[in-house]
């Protein structure tokens, strides 16, 4: 009797540990799997020249790319024309896009001492009359004490947003929201600290969001040493009065295009892996780490692939969005397009947040619990841990909890597995949306390993045996 229970013990033990450990054991096979595959796409990343050539033409020769503007449409074309050049499937998706011009503008300190300050409208702004707005300014340092101040402190001022650095996701709500918090007291417009943790006199654009219940008015972003000064002119009593020109306007909506490239799946061409970032940029710098570096790395780690003659079993496919900085049209028209057919998507990779020095990626999945317990992500992570580990040898392997980003936000909001290129993000910030991003600031070693990251877990998600997530089962017909 105790020998029979004690087999039964045994027998039930061993049936857990193996419930528990094949979902480890068969994504380790991943590793050793596509161990050699990998070596490949690694060292011809890593020794490539072409992509760095494409990023420097698209920086130097096209420079930024606003949506609407002739140079974005002009970068369109020509990634369309290489790429067909390369024997890789291409084609255009149209997309209409918001089509906001700056124009002329400026900012002077009118009194105590006349000065002129660096700034930059914020996109989607409205514009000044013709002779601009001359005002004094009520500084504060939250929206909490802009309410405090009440209709009566703020009406027929500016309203200056010296507001703290916590971070950009704490910061950059004064960007989006502060002109249409400032207008409902009466203000005549509004100046917000740049969304930085460090300044060198530069100011950061950036979209704003109107209030459709509020007046709109015109709103800038003024440099960290700026905000400052005029936070201690408040602190020390002195009034200040400013005077702001703007001649930005808002057009028709402009037409653009999604830029679609892609390697057929060998045997299951209806199945896609999606990898991808943003063409678009704001109208001040190159737009090189905000996104096109990204871009010419999705796009390069595709035609690698092709060059070693790799064609994995699932469709992989790149996409360089269009409109993501002030409209996210590109992903939206994207995701839309797909309708039914978005469970097609085996997983959708962005890289958006600059190319310094890569560690891994990022992984998320809409309504799971991605902070363990999840069995369906916890499965889907253990493989991902598993391809990390041929990323390695460049120290680019970690896959971290949460993931994803804005233009693939419509297809994970629908269940498909997201990835987001993560780095070590010590200094995107400091360039971010500014004149300042531009060519120099990126290392060639480092957007190398970019296009390796993508081109191995691109393919690997393309091409294994099964899906990262199993596909959601039919529902049986009505009877």
């Amino acid at each position: 009797m105790h020998r029979n229970l004690l087999w039964l013990f045994v027998t039930a033990m061993a049936l857990i540990l193996t419930l528990i450990l094949t979902p480890a054991a068969a994504a380790d096979d991943l590793t050793e799997s596509y161990r050699d595959t990998a070596g490949q796409i690694l060292g011809a990343a890593m020794t490539d020249v072409e992509g760095w050539e494409k990023l420097t033409y698209l920086t130097t020769a096209v420079g930024h790319r606003l949506s609407g503007s002739p140079q974005l449409e002009e970068a369109i074309d020509w990634a369309h024309a290489r790429m067909a050049a390369e024997g890789l499937e291409t084609r255009l998706q149209p997309v209409m896009v918001p089509h906001w011009v700056r124009g002329e503008e400026s900012l002077h300190v009118v009194s105590p001492r006349p000065r002129e300050l660096a700034m930059l409208g914020l996109g989607g702004s409205v514009g000044t009359p013709e002779e601009g707005i001359e005002a004094p300014v009520v500084v504060v340092s939250d929206f909490d004490e802009l309410d405090a101040l009440g209709r009566e402190a703020v009406e027929g001022k500016v309203v200056v947003y010296a507001v703290p650095w916590v971070g950009y996701s704490g910061t950059v709500r004064y960007r989006g929201a502060g002109a249409s918090r400032a207008a409902a007291l009466g203000a005549v417009a509004a100046l917000v600290r740049s969304a930085t943790g460090l300044s060198v006199s530069s100011p950061h654009t950036g979209s704003l969001h109107y209030d459709e219940e509020q007046p709109k008015i015109p709103a800038a972003a003024i440099t960290v040493e700026d905000a400052d000064w005029f936070a201690r002119m408040k602190a020390l009593g002195q009034e200040v009065t400013v005077r702001l020109k703007m001649d930005a306007e808002t057009l028709d909506d402009a037409e653009s295009a999604n830029v679609i490239a892609e390697i057929r799946g060998r045997e299951l061409p209806g199945e896609v892996v999606v990898m991808g970032g943003h063409f678009d940029s704001w109208d001040v710098g190159q737009g090189a780490h905000d996104d096109g570096a990204s871009c010419i790395a999705a796009w390069q780690a595709l035609k690698i692939l092709r060059s070693l003659g790799l064609q994995p079993r699932r469709t992989l496919r790149v996409v360089l969005w269009t409109n993501e900085e002030n409209g996210l049209r590109g992903g939206k028209a994207y995701g839309e397009a797909l309708g039914e057919d978005v469970s097609t998507h085996v997983a959708a990779i962005e890289m958006d947040g600059g190319v310094e020095r890569p560690v891994g990626f990022g992984f998320g999945l809409a309504e799971t619990d991605s902070e363990g317990g999840d069995p369906v992500y916890e499965a889907a992570y253990a493989k991902l841990q598993a391809i990390g580990k041929l990323l390695d040898g460049i120290d680019a392997g970690e896959i971290q909890r949460g993931g994803g980003g804005a233009d693939i936000g419509p297809l994970m909001r629908k269940g498909v597995p997201g990835l987001g290129l993560r780095t070590v993000g010590e200094h995107y910030f400091d360039w971010h949306h500014t004149r300042a991003d531009t060519l120099d600031k990126v290392d060639l070693q480092d957007f190398r390993k970019a296009v390796a990251m993508l081109g191995v877990m691109g393919y690997v998600l393309a091409d294994a045996p099964e899906r990262l997530v199993a596909a959601p089962a039919e529902e049986p017909p009505n009877e």
